[in-house]
């Protein structure tokens, strides 16, 4: 079980209005590591254990912790809200989430969070995921800060809170960029700004994207070192569409990552009610191919049979394809792409979206059809889900080893 230290993040949700501002208190205990491995999260859980020592205080407080987040785990995804014994709880417990904690000699307080490892608590509670998914999105976090927009341009703590969110809960497939090589040239600020769907199209095909969703903060200082103000707006698509927006308050500028943890949990929950209501839906002009012409029809309607093309093999005609693959660790990136570039008719294998522990995203672009690389890979020894023009890869489990034959009567020297 890994102990992951995490900002505090108390909501106090001040009056109403068009647009209200919550206050968030920050902790000194600096933000959470990155982590793409798709845990299942249960967070905000309030624990007051008294024992003997201060260690024993704590440990139970964390076991008290997973008890209540597997019951709270259970009933949100259908479950019924059972509990387990402790020692099952530590198998599929990957790590504790403390958010704010107070430790005296015999007594623990605190607010911690449960990650629940997603094929182990899968297994038990009978579910393999979110039943409602969207399309993937490239995500585009803009922050202003002093009057300057910036994406990728530098490192800024409205990106490094989206690599922090763990995304395993939600009903967004997000397209996070790693904002190295040419992603600060190709997804500035002013891009949002640019509607011509032939641009959007080239961009979003190279990341494995269908369409775009932008967050944007604008942060507001009072003074040096004092309370930070942070509007946030979520926005969508080529045309920079406002579905939502909202404000936060930090008391101390050194508590603006607690301020972008909470913007980013607030932003994924409007995605995922605009996805539930049909907002979230891909612009159709970015899918959009150009008709064939008239005359060209009958050009091909009047081939003969013997100089039509197989699909599958036409090298003209090459098609970018987003492969979703398993990568538990470093070396599992090299290997799948360097299986990828190992079957003929694919140009290009590069890895877009990188999740350690959990499923990475590779753009390949090949000279064929989907179906005809789908073929490829089963024939190579993959197991391969298809969807619109994405392909889920997993290696098959290795086969049995057939049964060792009997032995002959007499074959070790005695007599039949």
């Amino acid at each position: 079980m890994t102990l992951i230290w995490a900002a505090a993040g108390l909501l106090a949700v001040a009056g109403a209005g068009s647009l209200a501002i919550a206050q968030i208190e920050g902790g000194d205990r600096g933000v959470a590591p990155i982590d793409s491995s798709g845990s299942f999260e249960v967070s905000g859980i309030n624990v007051d254990i008294r024992a003997k020592t201060a260690e024993a205080a704590r440990l139970g407080g964390w076991r008290e912790a997973q008890r209540r987040g597997w019951r709270m785990l259970s009933q949100r995804l259908g479950g019924g809200g059972g509990s387990l014994p402790d020692s099952t709880l530590d198998s599929i417990v990957s790590g504790i989430v403390v958010e704010n904690e107070e430790i005296g000699p015999n007594r623990y307080v605190a607010r911690l969070g449960v990650l629940f490892d997603r094929a182990r608590a899968g297994q038990l509670l009978g579910v393999g995921g979110n039943s409602l998914r969207s399309p993937p999105l490239l995500v585009i976090p803009v922050q202003v800060s002093g009057g300057v927009a910036q994406v990728f341009e530098t490192r800024t703590e409205w990106q490094k809170a989206w690599a922090r969110y763990r995304t395993g809960n939600s009903a967004i497939d997000y397209v996070r960029p790693s904002g190295t090589g040419p992603d600060a040239l190709l997804l500035t600020a002013s891009q949002i700004h640019r509607p011509g769907r032939g641009w959007w199209r080239t961009l979003l095909d190279g990341f494995g994207a269908a369409d775009v969703i932008i967050p944007r903060v604008t942060l507001t200082r009072q003074w040096p070192g004092g309370p930070v103000i942070g509007t946030f707006e979520a926005r969508h698509g080529p045309d920079n569409r406002l579905i939502s927006r909202f404000a936060l308050r930090v008391a101390r500028t050194d508590a603006i990552p607690a301020l972008m943890d909470a913007g980013v949990r607030r932003m994924d929950e409007i995605y995922e009610g605009a996805l539930r209501s049909g907002i979230l839906r891909p612009d159709p002009l970015l899918t959009f191919e150009p008709p064939v012409a008239e005359g060209e029809e009958e050009l091909i309607e009047e081939l003969p049979t013997e100089l039509v093309i197989d699909p599958f093999t036409m090298p003209a005609s090459g098609s970018v394809i987003s492969i979703q693959f398993d990568t538990p660790n470093v070396s599992s990136v090299s290997a799948g792409e360097a299986a990828l570039r190992g079957i003929p008719g694919v140009r290009s294998a590069a890895t877009t979206s990188l999740a350690l522990g959990g499923t990475s995203v590779m753009r390949v672009q090949y000279d064929g059809g989907q179906p005809g690389l789908a073929a490829a890979l089963t024939a190579r020894g993959w197991q391969v889900q298809a969807g619109e023009g994405v392909l889920r890869i997993t290696r098959a489990a290795p086969a049995a080893p057939p049964p060792a034959p009997p032995a002959e009567p007499g074959a070790d020297g005695a007599e039949p």
